[in-house]
């Protein structure tokens, strides 16, 4: 990230003015975020402490579920200070560097959690489809070097994007209509050729959500063959129901992140403040419902937070 500081030209600061149209209501439009925020914080640090305590949880399963957790809680704090520090005390002023930073994290964790979603769905194929291999094939060992693959992968596609955007002029306007740094939000105040940062992140996105979404949605269509053909025409619910968490949050995520990009292609004619309000759901509603969902779906991970938090 020093590299941005080195070549960064014309200006070192951005004004993030939070969400336009609305500011006389970023006071009271502050009371739904922050308790959003401290939702995620308390749910997924539970989620973290107890998967990581209770050695019956040390399994892909769960494992995976403590990778999303963090990967959860490292979005909000990426986003939530900065855009709490807007609605509070009027602090829109970000330094080039801090945003280029948070505009890496930002989209590089979205990448991330997309690749927790394979794994996951991966995961459920094998245990519901080849329950014998499932112990021997999918090791926590295993599942732990895939995750570190899905985050080593979002780096390196990510990193370019800053790169660009560090070596660019940018004009007088600096003004972003966001409460955070989207690269295209950033890439549009810049006067120079931005052709090249802007194809790449449409490729890059593109090939990265059809392939997951594609990987996604094959493990679970071979998992409902499975389940209705070894049961005879009449579907094995049971089966069906360890996979029911993992759909739920997956939809949490997909939907939002749907509208968004239909807006921003789309919506021209929608007022501006709907554009960022989406945008913040899509970065602030998955991480607060995500351990809400796996707490209540869950039963063996509901049965041991009872069990540490009654306990205190």
């Amino acid at each position: 990230m020093a590299a941005f500081h080195l070549t960064f030209t014309n200006t070192s600061t951005f004004i993030l003015m939070g969400i336009p149209g609305l500011e006389y209501f970023h006071l009271w439009i502050s009371i739904p975020f922050s308790f959003s925020y401290f939702t995620c914080l308390l749910g997924n640090v539970t989620l973290l402490f107890v998967v990581g305590k209770d050695q019956t949880l040390h399994k892909p399963m769960y494992l995976l579920i403590f990778m999303l957790a963090l990967t959860d809680i490292c979005i909000s704090n990426f986003f939530m200070p900065k855009a709490l520090c807007i609605f509070w005390f009027d602090l829109k002023d970000i330094t080039a560097d801090g945003c280029l930073t948070q505009m890496f994290f930002l989209h590089m964790l979205a990448f991330t959690q997309s690749a927790i979603f394979v794994l996951m769905s991966f995961d459920r194929y094998v245990a519901i489809c080849n329950p014998l291999r499932y112990t021997t094939f999918l090791t926590n060992a295993r599942i732990v070097k895939l995750g570190f693959v899905g985050l080593l992968r979002s780096a390196v596609l990510i990193l370019p994007l800053p790169l660009l955007l560090s070596r660019q002029p940018f004009c007088a306007n600096r003004m972003i209509a966001q409460t955070h740094c989207e690269h295209m939000a950033v890439a549009k105040l810049s006067c120079g050729d931005i052709r090249v940062s802007s194809v790449y992140s449409l490729v890059v996105t593109i090939v990265v959500v059809a392939l997951d979404r594609t990987l996604i949605f094959l493990s679970y269509g071979f998992i409902i063959k499975a389940v209705f053909r070894i049961s005879s025409n009449k579907p094995n619910w049971k089966a069906l129901n360890t996979c029911t968490a993992h759909i739920c949050v997956m939809l949490t995520s997909f939907i939002p992140a749907f509208f968004t990009s239909l807006t921003h292609r789309f919506g021209q004619g929608i007022a501006p403040h709907i554009h960022v309000i989406l945008a913040n759901v899509y970065l602030l509603l998955p991480p607060m419902l995500n351990p809400i969902i796996y707490g209540f779906h869950t039963k063996e991970l509901y049965d041991k937070v009872g069990k540490y938090t009654c306990r205190r």
